[in-house]
């Protein structure tokens, strides 16, 4: 969750947004890619007949789990 601080300079506002930016990102990606592997990992547990039945076929796996 972001705040806002009132009590610093703008200087040292820009320097800590712009560190806790990119250490946001790098978290959002971790988690992405940890998503889409537990997405692909689940999927790949089912039968083929039980991903019919969800109207996926195995060659789906990978597109479902990266969310396209």
């Amino acid at each position: 969750m972001a705040t806002i601080e009132t009590n610093r300079s703008m200087t040292a506002g820009v320097a800590a947004g712009g560190m806790g930016n990119v250490v946001a990102s790098i978290i959002s990606a971790f988690v992405g890619w940890r998503e889409t592997r537990l997405t692909r990992k689940e999927l790949s547990r089912l039968s083929d007949r039980e991903l019919d039945d969800i109207g996926l076929a195995r060659g789906d796996i990978e597109r479902v789990a990266r969310g396209y």
